[in-house]
C-alpha cells in the first residue's frame, strides 16, 4: 500500500470510527485477516504467513515464514527453504533457523484482492450490527427520543433514534398518536436481541412501560426512590392505573404524582395524548388493594379465594362503575393487582 493510499485508508477509518462507532482497531485486524485469506486463496493453504499492519502509518507487509533446511532434507517448499538459497537472503542463518520472506501484497491478482476487500466489508457490518446492539441494549427498558422520517402504505413509522432508523409497526402504536414526518417522539425501547442479521430492536408507545418512565422523567420523588411504582395496567390510548406507594411518613404521595396545579400529570397525559391515569395507593393487603383498585366504585366487600380470584361484592349502584366502560375497569383491576376479579352485587346477583 502506497503511503498515500496509507494516509487515506486511515483517514477513512478515523472517520468510520466517528460517524458509526466502529473501533478503528476492529478494522484494522479485519484487514490483516483479508489479506491472509486473500494470499492464502492465490498461494495456498500450506504456507505459513503473517500479516503485518502499522498502525500509525497503514503499512502492509506480508511475511512466509519458512523451515531453513539441507539441500538433501527440502521435502516440502511451502514450508521450508535450502540452506543454500537462504544465504541468498541472509548471510547468518543456519540449518534449523526460521527465515521470513517478504511477499510484495501488489501482487496479488484482482480476484484475491477483491476477497480481502468482501471481508473487510463484512467485518465493518459485522462491528457496525455489534455497535448498534451495544447502543440501544443501554437504553432497553427505557425512554428514547427520535425524528419520524417516513410512514409507508402499511402504516409502519420510520424513526431515526441515536442514527439508527427503527420500525415502530402499527401493533406497538397507540391508538391516539398521530404521526407526522419531521416530528420528535418518544418511543419505549421494549427488546433488544441478538440476531445473525441486524438486531432485533421493538420500540412502542403500547408499552406499559414508557408510562412508567415517563412517570420517572416528570417525578422526581419517583426517581430518588421517595416513592415507589408497585404495578401498572394500561390499555393506550384509552385508560391506565398505575399504583404507587412511599415509606416516607406523612408525604402527599398523590398530590406528588399530580403535581402542583396538576401540571406533572398534565405533561404525562399530553404525551400520551389525553390517556385517562388513574394513581392509586398500593396496599400491602390484597382486599385493600382490590378495594382501592376499582374506585371511584365504592366495594362493600372483597373475598380472596385459594385460586387467585378476588371476590368483590358492590351495590347495584356502584356496578357499573366498578365494572367500568365494557369492563375496562375491571380489567384493568386484574391486572394491576394480578387477581382474578369477580364483581357480584350484593343481592348475590353473578355478573
Amino acid at each position: 500500500m502506497k503511503a498515500k493510499d496509507s494516509k487515506i485508508f486511515l483517514e477513512a477509518l478515523d472517520e468510520l470510527e466517528r460517524e458509526k462507532g466502529i473501533g478503528k482497531e476492529s478494522v484494522l485486524e479485519a484487514v490483516e485477516l483479508a489479506l491472509l485469506a486473500a494470499y492464502k486463496k492465490n498461494y495456498g493453504e500450506d504456507e505459513n504467513v503473517e500479516v503485518t499492519m502499522d498502525r500509525e502509518s497503514g503499512d502492509i507487509r506480508v511475511f512466509v515464514e519458512k523451515n531453513v533446511v539441507n539441500e538433501e532434507d527440502l521435502l516440502d517448499p511451502n514450508q521450508e527453504i535450502s540452506l543454500e538459497d537462504a544465504l541468498f537472503i541472509k548471510k547468518k542463518i543456519k540449518v534449523g533457523d526460521t527465515l521470513k520472506l517478504e511477499v510484495n501484497c501488489e501482487d496479488f491478482r484482482r480476484n484475491a484482492i477483491q476477497n480481502a476487500k468482501q471481508i473487510v466489508i463484512q467485518k465493518v457490518r459485522e462491528a457496525e450490527r455489534e455497535y448498534i446492539y451495544d447502543k440501544f441494549k443501554e437504553k432497553e427498558n427505557d425512554i428514547v427520543t427520535g425524528v419520524i422520517r417516513r410512514i409507508d402504505e402499511k402504516r409502519n413509522i420510520f424513526i431515526e433514534i441515536l442514527g439508527v432508523e427503527l420500525m415502530l409497526i402499527p401493533a406497538e402504536q397507540c391508538p391516539t398518536d398521530v404521526y407526522r414526518v419531521g416530528e420528535r417522539i418518544k418511543v419505549y425501547v421494549s427488546t433488544v436481541e441478538k440476531t445473525n442479521k441486524f438486531p432485533k430492536i421493538i420500540i412502542s408507545r403500547k408499552n406499559e412501560g414508557l408510562l412508567r418512565k415517563l412517570f420517572e422523567l416528570e417525578i422526581p420523588e419517583i426517581t430518588s426512590g421517595m416513592i415507589e411504582i408497585k404495578s401498572v395496567a394500561r390499555e393506550a390510548g384509552s385508560r391506565a392505573k398505575v399504583a404507587v406507594h412511599s415509606e416516607v411518613p406523612n408525604l402527599d404521595i398523590v398530590g406528588a404524582c399530580v403535581g402542583q396545579k396538576g401540571t406533572r400529570i398534565k405533561n404525562i397525559v399530553n404525551e400520551l395524548n389525553g390517556e385517562k391515569i388513574d394513581i392509586v395507593i398500593w396496599k400491602e393487603e390484597i382486599k385493600d388493594f382490590v378495594s382501592a383498585v376499582l374506585s371511584p366504585a365504592e366495594v362493600e366487600s372483597v373475598e380472596v379465594l385459594e385460586d387467585g380470584t378476588a371476590k368483590v361484592l358492590v351495590k347495584p349502584s356502584q356496578l357499573s362503575l366498578a365494572i367500568g366502560k365494557n369492563g375496562q375497569n375491571a380489567r384493568l383491576a386484574a391486572r394491576l393487582t394480578g387477581m382474578r376479579v369477580d364483581i357480584k352485587v350484593t343481592d348475590n346477583e353473578e355478573i
